[in-house]
């Protein structure tokens, strides 16, 4: 895998690979403004098995915010998120909210190089495969890595929080 990102391609995420030494490839892609699924079309034009991309998603877990980490061809079970960051109840974050913290559009916002760290969760599905697909930090752009790098980069903790579509 590549270290660096394409001309052009670099973003806080990007950025946070590279300074970190770790190995990825950028894949970017032409999006289309009429998607509605923003990480299935990034499976559907790379070619890439959707349990191979993962969608990031910010919700409000005991009062703070927090970072899940799901399939794209699943959804996020929130009670499992709240449950395996130790509370009982979680809800969808705004999303003005979500882009402010992360300093990430929507449809754009990577688990890398947020604007403030959150605690975060990786659906343990992601360590099925020896390298998993996240946003590199913008809509037609996403960033391939081994599972384990993302959690060593995210401090993130594995929890079964997604369920299959």
């Amino acid at each position: 895998m590549a270290k660096k990102p394409a001309a052009g391609a670099s973003t806080p995420a990007t950025v946070a690979l590279t300074a970190a030494n770790v190995a990825f490839t950028p894949h970017s892609y032409a999006h289309d403004p009429a998607a509605t699924s923003y990480g299935m079309e990034a499976a559907t034009v790379l070619g890439i098995d959707p349990e191979r991309v993962f969608k990031t998603l910010v919700a409000d877990v005991g009062g703070s915010l927090a970072v899940a980490i799901v399939p794209v061809n699943g959804t996020l079970d929130l009670k499992a998120l709240a449950h395996a960051l130790g509370h009982k109840k979680a809800a969808m974050a705004d999303p003005a909210l979500a882009q402010r913290r992360t300093g990430y559009v929507l449809g754009g916002i990577s688990p890398l190089g947020q604007r403030q760290q959150s605690p975060t969760v990786l659906d343990a599905s992601a360590l099925d495969h020896e390298t998993i697909f996240v946003s590199g930090g913008r809509r037609g752009f996403d960033v391939e890595l081994s599972p384990t790098d993302l959690i060593a980069l995210t401090q993130a903790t594995t929890a079964k929080i997604g369920h299959p579509a």
